[in-house]
């Protein structure tokens, strides 16, 4: 890293709630946030957002005749951005905006296609409201920021890949801030008949129907979610920072198809010992991993962390290998795609900041060895379809 970056704030808006203080509470509660709802004509396990969250939504989409057309993917983001903005101290400040998602307006698409088949005819302001570009243009038509304004959609590592962009921006002296981010907004049919035609989604309502981390499970489980989650941030040390970006990497597998990703993740290898360049394995306290909650998946990404961190850290005595704790969050959350890796570098934050670490309640894939050891530094995970893997480390 030529220079530090630091996070000075962070905000989302998910299931989990839409302060920090909401979010840490609803980690430190061992019940998912999945349940059954109707979508479209059929019932489905999703993650979504509480009535409350929803009632904000709907409120900001009547709060402006301009806001009426927007997908929920956008709405979403402006409220994670304001809050974000407004933690930081941004006021009046000239930042660039890249915020991501990997569906993009689905809702709002199938909406569209819909009348277009039934008709032939489509609304106005169908084409619009349903571009990529949407989400990072309203959001900075809403802050009425005056930086550059950039969208994209590398599937579930977007949000990750938006950090990315925002660190070269910064680093190369074209901007001082950056806001940067995820949003998606997936709950529909046409999107949850897309991931059960690859027979990933969870049939079965259990305690936790996502079994993020679970190797031994003989199913898949992956459950979608929605929401968004925006960080700000900024070149050099800053007083208000809530950590540093001290490292990234980035890599792409080969590909066999479409949505493969290799045994052992060798993506996910290499974008970690990328991040990990000027930090030793041994100083990681806890991967956030990106573990869909799928058999491939969560084995792969597993494999990819014994062959990063094994190779160089001390045998225990037990015979095994130390490794960093490990987590996920998408058991309780859901996977929220294009937003899921801004929430996993959330979560990281807030166990940075808190002390404390927080595991998922059916995995023993961690050895708290030392409970007074502090949490400093932080490997958080994404990849998306297409084996498209980023890896930031986070320092206090």
């Amino acid at each position: 890293m030529k220079r530090s970056i630091a996070i000075t704030s962070i905000a989302s808006f998910s299931p989990l709630g839409k302060t920090s203080s909401e979010v840490w509470n609803e980690y430190l509660t061992p019940q998912t946030l999945i349940v059954e709802r109707m979508i479209g004509d059929n019932t489905h396990l999703v993650a979504p957002l509480s009535n409350s969250l929803a009632q904000d939504a709907q409120a900001l989409r009547d709060s402006d005749v301009k806001y009426k057309a927007l997908d929920n993917s956008v709405l979403y983001a402006i409220l994670a951005s304001r809050e974000a903005v407004k933690k930081a101290g941004w006021n009046n400040a000239q930042f660039g905006v890249n915020i991501g998602s990997s569906r993009g307006a689905t809702q709002l698409f199938e909406k569209h296609h819909k009348e277009f088949l039934e008709t032939g005819k489509t609304p106005t302001l169908t084409s619009p409201s349903t571009t990529l570009g949407n989400i990072s243009t309203w959001v900075a038509h809403d802050l009425k920021s005056k930086g550059p304004e950039l969208s994209h959609s590398i599937t579930c590592s977007t949000a990750l890949h938006a950090l990315l962009n925002g660190i070269a921006w910064l680093q190369a002296g074209m901007a001082d801030k950056f806001l940067v981010g995820g949003s998606e907004a997936p709950l529909t049919p046409f999107t949850i008949a897309q991931m059960q035609a690859l027979k990933i989604y969870a049939k079965t309502n259990e305690d936790f129907p996502c079994r993020a981390l679970d190797l031994d499970k003989t199913k898949n489980s992956m459950v979608l979610g929605e929401g968004a989650a925006m960080a700000c941030l900024e070149i050099g040390e800053q007083k208000n920072a809530l950590g540093y970006v001290t490292g990234f990497g980035y890599a792409t597998d080969d590909l066999q198809h479409s949505i493969s990703i290799t045994d052992e993740a060798e993506c996910f290898q290499k974008s970690m010992k990328m991040a990990l360049q000027n930090l030793s394995p041994e100083e990681v306290d806890v991967v956030v991993m990106h573990a869909p909650g799928t058999i491939k998946g969560d084995k792969s990404e597993y494999k990819a962390i014994q062959k990063v961190f094994t190779s160089s850290v001390r045998p225990l005595a037990s015979g095994g290998k130390k490794l960093p704790m490990l987590t996920t969050n998408k058991w309780k959350v859901g996977h929220t795609f294009g937003a899921s890796g801004m929430l996993n570098i959330e979560m990281a934050l807030l166990m940075m900041q808190h002390q404390q670490f927080i595991g998922v309640p059916y995995s023993n894939l961690f050895r708290v060895s030392n409970p007074e050891r502090i949490i400093k530094n932080v490997l958080v995970n994404a990849v998306g379809f297409g084996g498209n893997a980023v890896s930031i480390l986070l320092s206090l």
